[in-house]
């Protein structure tokens, strides 16, 4: 009987382990502050290793109220969440001490990847401050979506750090390809948006925010390379073009986003008094409008309809271009209110910031992740030339074509 009782137990015992051997342990919670977010955490690397599950990440959003940024927040909350991976979303609300209060908290908590959407672009200053903070707790920052450098300082922030990265856009391409669809198609119809028959094109350019790198080239882009597709077809020349920005006493020759929110309502607000100066009876009607993104391209839709433009059914539509073919703009288009877009695709942002947590919490460095991700799928995603931890997500025009 004693006999009996002993094997049992020592069976149980072995059952016991041999389970937990097996099984691992998962366990899952929401942060207070974020409702929203799923965290969760995965079983323990084997000793010496960590893995992707083992990471602790905090992404920190500029704005999420931001149209593509909410669309990046969803896949990347999704990805995230399917690969395991513990995470928290955070909320700057556009202002880079909130953030940066976010992050002092985060890493005070154990999070140890940071995934940056960085709020002040302006210099590099806002990046640099991260970075230090980073490196005394022991974390890896991965920049997204906004860039922590311009072209001229090519590899200041990133070149200079062991544990950091960028996942974004190569920021001319945006401009250029933008360029390219505006001169196309006022090449080809150019007496239809040449309203008031002087030869010209009048535009409203819209910028998302001064000094960003992105909103810069795509501000510059956008009209030098329609100029000049313009001047091939016989539309102008450079010296003077057939592309001219509609209000001769702005030097700048754009109207920005004062808060920097790359907003619908400071396109909308703009255009309205735009209209109240310009318009079809005075002869000097505004003729294309190019904005620096889908919501202030929106925006001044909203001001051209209610104005009795883009509204479809035989009125009147000027030709407006944007940037990141977001699910809205998409059916702006279908409408026939828009005419096109370049698509930035959040989905191939959420999987490559997905890919980087996940090599760099193995092991990797951050050139080794970059050159993993590409990997991956080398027509959407490469690395920068000269700063191997640069990861480029590929931009690509939408016409709804």
């Amino acid at each position: 009987m004693k006999k009996s009782k002993i094997l049992a137990l020592l069976l149980a015992a072995v059952m016991v382990i041999s389970l937990v051997g097996c099984g691992g342990s998962a366990s899952s919670s929401t942060p207070a502050s974020e409702p929203a977010s799923t965290a969760t955490s995965t079983s323990a690397p084997a000793s010496g290793e960590t893995t992707g599950s083992a990471a602790r990440v905090g992404v920190f959003y500029y704005s999420f109220s931001d149209a593509f940024i909410s669309s990046v927040r969803s896949a990347l909350d999704e990805a995230l969440t399917s690969a395991g991976i513990e995470y928290q979303n955070f909320d700057g609300n556009s202002s880079q001490a909130t953030q940066n209060e976010s992050i002092t908290t985060a890493l005070s908590d154990g999070y140890n990847v940071l995934l940056v959407n960085l709020v002040d672009t302006a210099s590099v200053d806002a990046a640099n401050a991260i970075i230090e903070q980073a490196d005394a707790a022991g974390a890896q920052v991965i920049f997204f979506n906004r860039a922590v450098e311009g072209d001229d300082q090519e590899g200041v922030v990133l070149n200079a750090h062991e544990n950091v990265a960028f996942v974004g856009t190569d920021a001319p391409e945006a401009g250029h390809l933008q360029g390219e669809m505006i001169g196309n198609y006022l090449s080809e119809n150019f007496d239809t948006v040449d309203l008031n028959g002087d030869g010209k094109i009048s535009y409203a350019m819209f910028m998302g925010q001064v000094g960003n790198v992105e909103a810069i080239y795509r501000t510059q882009y956008s009209v030098e390379d329609a100029v000049a597709i313009l001047a091939e077809n016989g539309h102008g020349t450079a010296d003077d073009p057939a592309l001219v920005y509609f209000d001769a006493n702005n030097a700048d020759g754009y109207q920005a986003d004062q808060q920097g929110n790359w907003s619908a309502q400071a396109a909308m607000e703009y255009m309205q008094t735009n209209l109240s100066q310009y318009s079809e009876a005075n002869g000097n009607m505004i003729e294309c409008i190019i904005a620096n993104n889908d919501n202030m391209a929106e925006g001044a839709i909203s001001a051209l309809q209610a104005a009795g433009y883009n509204n479809g059914e035989g009125t009147t539509t000027i030709p407006v271009f944007g940037v990141d073919a977001t699910d809205s703009a998409k059916a702006q288009i279908a409408n026939g209110y828009m005419t096109g877009t370049v698509e930035q695709s959040a989905t191939g942002m959420a999987n490559a910031l997905l890919g980087m947590v996940q090599n760099v919490s193995s092991g990797s460095t951050m050139d080794d992740a970059v050159a993993a991700v590409v990997e991956t799928d080398a027509e959407l995603y490469s690395a920068a030339a000269e700063v191997p931890n640069k990861l480029y997500v590929a931009y690509s025009a939408y016409t709804g074509e």
